[in-house]
């Protein structure tokens, strides 16, 4: 299952909302459009049985701004923190195309996100929709090994405001989301490789366009009667360069950054619903490419913290089990 995360951003936009018109860039787009390790809880190659899934899932982000350009008074760290909301829907109707089972994917989320001196600004709202249309999911026969692969995307209309339409939790332009998922699910195993790319459009109001984000997010969980536990980890970085625009003099705010994250995930299968708790620690986090500013210095600053997820899933709806076959009447002398 996937969701957004917004909490990076959100620090960076409260920058540029102090910034004078000589220095002001894209802050709002500080990288991911998703949250880092949101996967990790199930998001497996493999596909339920047909139905109408529902789930819902909540995260906090704690964590600090870092990098050559992030704020500080005193030495001390500007924290930045997130609490969000998303609940989702899984449809599965038991169709078979190209051989593959196909499921769809809608998730919305909600955010309240703040960042500490010397910026201080709380913000809440709405963030965009994500939309997986189609995901199709491939059992390569009794191996064990499932391939899965899909295109989501995040609509813009989430909440928006401000000149550069960056003042809240909303993003003002699409991003598409390619995946391929590899799965091995047998005698209670879930390894899982879990890859995807983010491609952003243009900020719809400032031409501004974010390079695009690549995550690539693992699991390795062992099933033992109605428990599920294991290591998790991911990465997430910035793979192409931002594309600025002349509404900020053509100043860039960050260039490439990574993410690297491992942790910890454990679960329990009630049997009408299952419950997953999965936590994980950024213990290297880097950012450069910021141009605004003297010259010569790098204004490029991201998030560094741990997260905490939780995800409660259950069944909707199921089709009805076909009805047992009719049995003639015997008889014997």
């Amino acid at each position: 299952m996937t969701i957004n995360g917004r909490i990076a951003a959100a620090a960076l936009v409260a920058v540029s909302a102090g910034a004078t018109s000589a220095n002001a860039f894209e802050f709002g787009s500080s990288g991911f459009a998703q949250k880092p390790g949101i996967t990790l809880g199930g998001g497996t190659a493999g596909a339920p049985p047909p139905g109408l899934y529902s789930f819902n899932q909540v995260f906090t982000y704690q964590s600090n701004l870092v990098g050559p350009g992030a704020p500080n008074v005193g030495g001390a760290a500007t924290p930045a923190r997130s609490a969000v909301e998303a609940s989702g829907l899984l449809w599965v109707p038991g169709w078979t195309l190209f051989g593959a089972t196909y499921n769809a994917v809608i998730v919305q989320p909600w955010i309240m996100a703040d960042v500490g001196s010397p910026i201080n600004v709380q913000l809440a709202g709405m963030h965009n929709t994500f939309i997986v249309p189609a995901e199709l999911s491939w059992k390569l026969g009794d191996s064990g090994f499932f391939v899965k692969t899909g295109l989501g995307i995040h609509v813009p209309n989430g909440s928006i405001s401000g000149p550069a339409g960056l003042n809240s939790v909303g993003n003002p332009w699409w991003t598409f989301q390619p995946e391929l998922v590899v799965s091995y699910l047998k005698d209670g195993w879930n390894l899982t490789a879990n890859l995807f790319q983010e491609i952003n459009t243009a900020n719809s109001i400032t031409g501004y366009r974010s390079g695009d984000v690549f995550h690539a997010e693992f699991t390795a969980a062992k099933t033992i009667g109605n428990w599920t536990f294991g290591p998790v980890a991911y990465y997430a970085g910035q793979v192409t360069d931002d594309k600025s625009s002349a509404f900020y003099g053509n100043a860039i705010n960050v260039n490439r950054y990574n993410n690297w994250a491992g942790g910890g995930l454990v679960g329990y299968n009630f049997g009408p619903a299952a419950l997953t708790v999965w936590a994980t620690h950024e213990f290297s986090s880097t950012a450069s490419g910021g141009t605004a500013g003297p010259p010569g210095i790098d204004t490029a600053a991201i998030t560094k913290g741990y997260s905490v997820f939780a995800n409660l899933s259950f069944r909707l709806w199921g089709p009805d089990a076909p009805p047992p076959p009719t049995k003639r009447p015997t008889f014997t002398k």
